[in-house]
């Protein structure tokens, strides 16, 4: 018997796999929220809080460093890892507006042979 249901149609077909491109496409969007950077990756001066980042900006092997910190496979005796060597990237820092140069005070040097002068009350 022949099925009477619209989802053996050809076109209910198209539309799903059309559904079905679509997502692909939304998820593996490089520039979404959880996709690359859109320019190059550096760090924030001061004055500004750091926004999001991909893990594979930071360091060339992300996913190791992450199972070595949650101890994943860590109690394997058979086939035991071999200690996770991070591989971090080095980034530059940027600054968004021109900074006044920091002026310190030369250092405070107390003289041991001296008394402090008495304050009267």
């Amino acid at each position: 018997m022949a099925s009477t249901r619209n989802k053996n149609t050809a076109s209910d077909y198209c539309l799903q796999q059309r559904s079905y491109r679509q997502n692909m496409r939304y998820n593996l969007y490089e520039h979404s929220q959880y996709g690359t950077t859109a320019g190059t990756s550096a760090f924030p001066c001061v004055g500004t809080n750091m926004g999001h980042m991909p893990w594979e900006v930071l360091a060339q092997n992300p996913v190791d460093i992450e199972s070595g910190l949650f101890g994943i496979n860590s109690t394997n005796l058979v086939d035991p890892t071999p200690p996770t060597i991070a591989h971090v990237n080095e980034l530059p820092e940027i600054s968004f507006f021109p900074r006044k140069p920091l002026y310190m005070p030369k250092s405070l040097v107390i003289p041991m042979n001296q008394r402090p002068f008495p304050v009267p009350e």
